[in-house]
């Protein structure tokens, strides 16, 4: 015996559920997934690279380069910029490619024009 509820045919979850199995739903999925993945896993092996570097290359990571100013500290620096750079550029990504599907689809499943 099954405990979910059916969702009858006509009701707004039922018109969610159909559109997310439409191409335009699938072709903001790969849009999304195009630029997620890679630029994750881009990032999360710049975050290993530093971590480790820190943890197995000290010399190399305790080396002056103007003062008090270390490899390491400027490299955890830029792992702020690193951050804000991705932010900016998904921003730009997501206004160009993922927004325009987005809003398609939204006026496909509410029945207004784009």
């Amino acid at each position: 015996m099954s405990t979910d509820t059916p969702v009858p045919t006509g009701t707004d979850d039922n018109r969610y559920v159909s559109a997310a199995n439409t191409p335009e739903f699938a072709a903001l999925r790969r849009a999304l997934r195009r630029f997620v993945f890679p630029v994750s896993a881009a990032f999360l092996v710049w975050y290993a690279l530093y971590v480790l570097l820190s943890a197995y290359a000290r010399d190399f990571m305790s080396t002056k380069v103007v003062g008090h100013i270390n490899i390491a500290l400027i490299f955890g620096l830029l792992q702020f910029v690193s951050t804000f750079l991705i932010a900016w550029w998904y921003t730009r990504y997501a206004d160009r490619q993922v927004d325009p599907l987005a809003d398609a689809l939204r006026a496909k499943i509410e029945g207004t024009p784009e």
